[in-house]
């Protein structure tokens, strides 16, 4: 463990927690986020960020130092189904970018409250269609997430491998999976969470589902059925609330015969690769996620 994260756990996390454990408006939760992305969050060398839409919402390419992969990135975003958007994420996609040599397409989506569950992924599918208008053959496109976005780009995963639209491969940090908030992480790392008490949950819930059950696969992937499913990367830490998310998704597409590989950071907080820059084992996670990407099957074309 590096001392920048022995500090984080020992100066950091009380703050934060006071924060969250306090917070409830989604519009102040959002204000901090935009906060942090503009103060806190490092932008790599190179940085492109180019201003596009898709529908009527907006998005951005990403892209940092040269392009060497005609493949391209669909990266959801997190914040808990209700805050970010791509301008709070684009530094840490633009690092992942240029540690892969992919171009990234970093969509919005619709927010809970005001648009609860399935809109997010709704506008995923939207993001998807409109990659494929653009003439990217499902194979060369890879999907990643953090947090709920984690979670949408598996609920993604799960429909488009029942429609027979597999993409390359799936990466999520930390990911968010599952609504019913059955997992015993939810209890046994209440105390070591860096940011998040489990006590938050039901509330939470409350304004991300509107009407539709916590277990549906919509809402928690960790109960939809991946057939054909590509390959999948899990990354989350062991003193998170939401690690058992990341142990159950990844015995659940072993089960199934799924290509999965499940890498765990001790003492780590949820979604550390935001603090790229701050952190060594951000760029330590965010570089193996680059060479998983590398490492993917490309297909062959017919001769």
């Amino acid at each position: 463990m590096s001392w920048q994260l022995r500090m984080m756990g020992a100066l950091v996390r009380p703050a934060m927690r006071s924060v969250t454990g306090r917070v409830s408006n989604p519009e102040t939760i959002r204000r901090h986020l935009k906060r942090a992305a503009r103060f806190i969050f490092r932008t790599p060398p190179g940085a492109v960020f180019a201003k596009t839409s898709f529908g009527k919402l907006p998005a951005l390419w990403v892209s940092s130092g040269p392009v060497r992969d005609a493949r391209v990135l669909l990266y959801v975003h997190g914040g808990g189904h209700i805050a970010g958007g791509p301008q709070t994420h684009k530094k840490l996609v633009a690092r992942l970018c240029r540690m892969s040599g992919l171009r990234a397409f970093l969509p919005a989506y619709r927010l809970a409250p005001e648009h609860p569950v399935p809109a997010g992924l709704e506008d995923m599918h939207s993001a998807w269609q409109h990659l494929r208008g653009l003439g990217y053959a499902p194979d060369q496109i890879i999907l990643g997430g953090d947090s709920a976005g984690g979670g949408i780009a598996l609920a993604l995963l799960a429909e488009l491998c029942q429609q027979g639209e597999v993409p390359a491969g799936l990466f999520a940090w930390s990911p968010f999976v599952d609504h019913t908030f059955s997992g015993a992480s939810m209890q046994t790392n209440d105390e070591k969470d860096h940011f998040f008490s489990s006590a938050r949950a039901p509330e939470l819930a409350a304004m991300v589902l509107g009407s539709t059950p916590p277990d549906d696969p919509r809402a928690s992937p960790l109960f939809a059925a991946f057939p054909n499913c590509p390959p999948v990367l899990l990354q989350a830490s062991h003193s998170e609330i939401l690690r058992d998310d990341a142990l159950r998704m990844d015995a659940r597409l072993r089960e199934i015969g799924t290509d999965a590989r499940l890498e765990m950071w001790e003492n780590a907080p949820h979604v550390w690769h935001m603090l790229d820059g701050w952190l060594p084992e951000a760029r330590e996670a965010i570089g193996t996620t680059a060479v998983w990407i590398n490492s993917l099957p490309r297909h062959l074309p017919e001769s």
